[in-house]
């Protein structure tokens, strides 16, 4: 049987991710060393949509129901084979490979770190049986046990990765929702959700077009930004609390969006997504301005990334802010925007398998580093 004990020098992982997007599972093989300040091998990578009614299942969860103890349970079981699907998928190419173990961040359904919890629905002692490989999971909630956020957890990930000397940069996950890592130039690091990223913009588009997400941002590249729409939406308290903080599907969500369309029923539905993109992008800049304002270089991953329109929208309104800053893509640096996030969850594995703290206080606000995860055994 594998054991997480005493992994040996460049040990092969998976990190396995599914956000808020609620659109699939994505999955890496990769090599990770041992000490920083050495180069992960990235040996294959997976992805594997959701279903339709995957998505319904997980997307009901996200607001109180009935029988939602027996929902999220057949919910936890068709992700893990969805899981158990990405492994095999990653696999298929690299059979002569011994994987140490895999780290998978499940789905988050809820986020209450006042309350003292949060839940990300996931089954891994099913994906453990399923793949013969140990899984390490619920990376979240030792961290709000120390009194902390459980959000963001990538900061650590993008400083033993991204982090430059002598230079500020700031990376800036897009998601669902928006997150920023600040990779100061002294070796600080400090993070949090900024706001919305993807979900409002895709679930606009499917109401009015019947699509997943807005391609490449055309459809918000057809319409006009309307400026009132958009201080309505920058009056939201959460965008002007100090860090730390953190965010998602909870409070920004349909019903949230349909309070402050209340005023705008004239509006034209594509003028909405341009207005929604450019919230993304003024949310984001205006974290950017409070807490990185000598940042030189914004890397932005996740799915907004590939959102041309949102890029656009990105580097204008650090332009007009009188930030310097030039927005890319992790592309730049090495890394798909689409493999930042499960690369994330591999590496928080190795930490979890060497006992060293995956969180960072500063980031989250828990009392102290912990060691983050839960091991389920092959």
């Amino acid at each position: 049987m594998l054991t997480t004990k005493n992994p040996d020098k460049n040990a092969v992982y998976i990190g396995l991710m599914s956000g808020t997007s609620l659109d699939g599972a994505d999955g890496v093989l990769v090599r990770l060393p041992a000490t920083e300040h050495e180069h992960m091998e990235l040996l294959g990578s997976a992805y594997i949509p959701f279903n339709e009614e995957l998505r319904q299942q997980a997307l009901q969860l996200q607001q109180p129901g009935d029988n939602e103890t027996h929902r999220e349970a057949l919910l936890a079981n068709a992700l893990a084979q969805c899981y158990s699907d990405c492994v095999k998928a990653l696999l298929a190419h690299h059979p002569e490979v011994s994987v140490h173990a895999i780290g998978v961040h499940g789905q988050t359904i809820r986020h209450r770190p006042e309350l003292g919890y949060t839940r990300q629905t996931n089954n891994p002692a099913l994906l453990a049986e399923l793949t013969g490989i140990d899984v390490i999971a619920d990376f979240r909630s030792r961290d709000v046990a120390a009194g902390g956020q459980g959000a963001p957890l990538v900061p650590a990930f993008h400083r033993a990765v991204f982090a430059a000397k002598e230079q500020c940069r700031v990376v800036a996950n897009i998601g669902g929702i928006s997150n920023i890592s600040i990779l100061a130039a002294d070796g600080t690091t400090t993070g949090f959700d900024t706001g919305p990223g993807n979900v409002l913009m895709d679930y606009w588009i499917k109401q009015h077009q019947g699509l997943s997400y807005d391609a490449n941002g055309t459809w918000s590249a057809q319409g006009q930004v309307n400026q009132s729409l958009l201080a309505s939406l920058m009056s939201e308290p959460y965008l002007h609390l100090a860090p730390p903080k953190s965010t998602g599907r909870d409070l920004f969500h349909a019903d949230w969006l349909q309070q402050h369309l209340q005023a705008f029923s004239m509006l034209a539905a594509v003028d909405v997504q341009a207005t929604l993109c450019a919230y993304t992008a003024q949310s984001l800049t205006q974290a950017i301005l409070a807490n990185a304002i000598q940042a030189q270089t914004v890397y932005v991953c996740g799915g907004g990334a590939y959102n041309t329109t949102l890029m656009n929208m990105l580097q204008a309104s650090l332009k007009s802010a009188g930030s310097n800053a030039q927005v890319q893509s992790t592309a730049q640096l090495g890394v798909a925007p689409e493999h930042v996030e499960a690369l994330a969850f591999a590496w928080l594995a190795q930490q979890f398998c060497l006992r060293q703290a995956g969180n960072l206080p500063e980031v989250t606000g828990a009392k102290g580093l912990r060691v983050l995860g839960a091991l389920y055994p092959a």
